[in-house]
């Protein structure tokens, strides 16, 4: 079945020139020592917020990724309709501040030193690649010669994506579709199992390609000696093809356990999966996911993903941030983005505005060429309760049915790990629990 066409527009190479004063006050501070920013806004979509790098008047623009929002087939009908009968043309409205992101008191803290509109043209951009602007643009209501100046560049890109829908809660075993439009096609039959406390060797039952030569990974990525108190662990999802054959798979490799005093699962002592792809006659790790509950009144989900290589000592970091628990979120991997939402960093992953996102550093970039994913790669919107995930997975990151299947199966784990760490005085359903266990 073909991908879904989706649009990503980009904008890239954020820089602010600012003219120094003949003669300054002293109470002044210049705008070049203090930390700019900017809001970016498309009509219907989360405003994002990312960094501005001040720079010298002789100096080149750093190139830099700032933003992205990803187009659907439906949001860019919805986005050209309203350009073309909607009296108006379409418009990237960007705000320019210096100081720092935030509030104080309820007032914001930056200042506001200009605005942008940037006009945009979406049609046929399903297709082809656009560049509606790159270059400097005077802001302010200053002569030209003693206006800033700021850089940046807007393009839209076709981003072709495979759509996968689980059509039931990964904790009762559902069929996962691949969408194409109203097209519906079945493509993969998820197993929910438990991993019995004697079972050290295998994940569990449906895990039929483990050998015991696998035995050493798992003391190498999780802990399953035995944990007093409350805990919910050996939880297990595999992803099979439409011929039965195991394709990827799911384990929680360290129970998810409350902290002492508490009835959370504290950040210092998250719970562990280990996402695996067949190779070899085993089962080999690909992906960790640590999961937990945050603290304060958001109270979410927070995540951190990394890739497993096999010529790499130390995994890749390729996500770090929460979703909310009550609510839900979208779960990104995205390479090619240094973004934030709701003004908080997130410079790998963009985020939902249910979340709340952290992190530094482009972690994906840092370790290339361990890391084999670049541009969007993929995410997975994820609900409270009652989930059915649906997964979207950059064209050029699957080769395979197992690559699609290793994605299919991390966006289980995000889903499963919402319930993993509610909190222990909140019943889980019974598809969660061991009939054994009364604690669940």
């Amino acid at each position: 079945m073909d991908p879904c066409p989706f649009v990503r527009l980009s904008v890239c190479n954020l820089a602010l020139k600012i003219p120094v004063a003949s003669k300054p006050a002293r109470s002044v501070v210049h705008p070049s020592s203090s930390p700019c920013f900017c809001k970016i806004k498309l009509k219907n979509f989360p405003l994002q917020t990312a960094v501005v790098p001040c720079i010298l008047p002789e100096s080149q623009f750093p190139e830099s990724h700032a933003a992205s929002f990803h187009l659907s087939k439906s949001d860019l009908e919805k986005l050209v309709a309203k350009s073309l009968f909607g009296g108006g043309k379409l418009y990237l409205k960007i705000s320019i501040y210096t100081g720092r992101r935030g509030s104080t008191c309820g007032v914001n803290s930056g200042r506001l030193l200009g605005k942008v509109d940037v006009p945009l043209d979406l049609a046929g951009s399903e297709s082809r690649s656009v560049l509606f602007h790159n270059g400097w643009i005077v802001i302010g209501k200053e002569a030209k010669s003693s206006s800033a100046q700021f850089h940046l560049s807007v393009k839209a890109e076709p981003d072709p994506r495979f759509v996968f829908q689980f059509d039931g809660e990964p904790e009762c075993s559902p069929q996962v579709f691949q969408i194409q439009g109203n097209i519906r096609q079945p493509v993969f039959t998820c197993k929910f199992s438990f991993r019995t406390t004697g079972d050290r060797n295998q994940r569990s039952r449906s895990l039929p390609l483990e050998h015991t030569s696998s035995r050493g990974w798992l003391s190498s990525f999780g802990s399953e000696r035995e944990r007093p108190g409350k805990e919910r662990k050996g939880w297990s999802i595999t992803v099979h093809d439409l011929s039965g054959s195991p394709v990827a798979a799911a384990s929680m490799v360290t129970p998810f356990v409350a902290s002492p005093g508490s009835d959370r699962v504290s950040r210092s002592n998250p719970g562990c999966w280990l996402i695996l792809r067949p190779g070899d006659g085993t089962w080999k790790p690909w992906g960790r996911l640590e999961a937990w509950r945050e603290r304060g009144s958001a109270d979410g989900l927070g995540y951190r993903f990394e890739l497993i290589p096999d010529s790499a000592a130390a995994g890749i970091v390729l996500a770090e941030s929460t979703l909310s628990c009550n609510k839900g979120g979208k779960f990104v991997i995205d390479l090619g983005t240094s973004v934030s939402t709701n003004g908080k960093s997130t410079p790998v992953t963009a985020a939902s505005p249910a979340c709340s996102p952290r992190g530094s550093g482009d972690f994906g970039y840092g370790l290339w060429p361990c890391c084999m994913y670049r541009g969007f790669v993929m995410s997975a919107n994820v609900e409270g309760e009652c989930s059915k995930p649906t997964v979207e997975v950059g064209v050029q990151h699957v080769n395979c049915t197992e690559d699609a299947a290793a994605f299919v199966a991390l966006s289980a784990a995000i889903d499963l790990s919402i319930d993993a760490c509610r909190l222990f005085s909140q019943k889980l359903r019974k598809e969660l629990c061991p009939s054994q266990d009364l604690l669940c």
